[in-house]
């Protein structure tokens, strides 16, 4: 089969499975050309299996990229063997440190049928669980003891040096906090309003909470033990109870 051939078969397969996964998927494709960005990508599969066994006999030349409004990504790449179908790997996040992926296992790959549409069931019924759940654990370790934010909710947690933090899911979120006067941490993620000038911070939390109802993103203030809010700060952002997790432990 010609290099175009395989090329197409594989971004018209990335493109179906797209469509039939549960939630909503964008598929793009990097063709050989495409060097640096698959060297970063090839950085970032997560797996120590199947997919791990097969980029080390056969780098990276060609893949389709699944990408999930939240963040997620799955990468589908050529398979060689005899077998016909694709393998599919899931993507570690970008920038997280490595103390994040302690203890969480990887979600190792699969090998898909040939037919999309079966692929996808098998998609949905194993990869996408398992991924979630790693997902999910790592980028509560990132944060450090910072409360989750969930999509429809920013959850800001009062810091021990008077700064505020959070770590928003929705991106129009991240940009009213930027408006704002938060700085975001490239590594983690994390959105910080410094405290040491607390008429300004008082300033930015009371403006922020209408510009987030207005995209239908609620607010919520988190109180470490020991320090409490300025009375400036608005009535409308109770605390939210920080809900326990186990412990975790990373190898990627």
């Amino acid at each position: 089969m010609h290099d175009h051939d395989t090329s197409e078969r594989l971004a018209s397969y990335a493109d179906v499975l797209a469509g039939e996964l549960p939630d909503t998927w964008t598929s793009t494709h990097l063709p050989p050309d495409a060097k640096d960005d698959l060297t970063e990508l090839a950085d970032r599969i997560w797996d120590l299996d199947l997919v791990a066994a097969s980029l080390a006999e056969h780098p990276l030349k060609q893949a389709a990229v699944l990408s999930r409004p939240d963040g997620a990504q799955l990468v589908l790449l050529d398979r060689h063997d005899e077998r016909d179908g694709f393998l599919l790997a899931a993507v570690a996040p970008r920038a997280l440190p490595d103390e994040a992926y302690r203890a969480v296992p990887e979600p190792n790959g699969i090998a898909l049928a040939d037919d999309p549409f079966l692929g996808a069931e098998q998609i949905a019924g194993d990869l996408i669980a398992r991924y979630d759940s790693a997902l999910a654990q790592v980028r509560y370790n990132a944060l450090g003891g910072i409360q989750p934010s969930q999509p429809d909710r920013v959850v800001l947690t009062w810091q021990q040096d008077g700064s505020v933090a959070t770590a928003p899911v929705d991106d129009r979120a991240g940009a009213v906090l930027l408006t704002n006067g938060f700085l975001q941490d490239p590594q983690s993620g994390i959105y910080r309003l410094s405290g040491d000038d607390t008429r300004a911070q008082a300033h930015a939390l009371r403006a922020i909470g209408p510009q987030l109802d207005a995209l239908g993103i609620g607010t919520a203030l988190q109180h470490p033990a020991g320090r409490t809010a300025p009375a400036s700060t608005p009535a409308s952002m109770p605390p939210s109870p920080a809900s326990p997790r186990r412990p975790a432990t990373r190898a990627r």
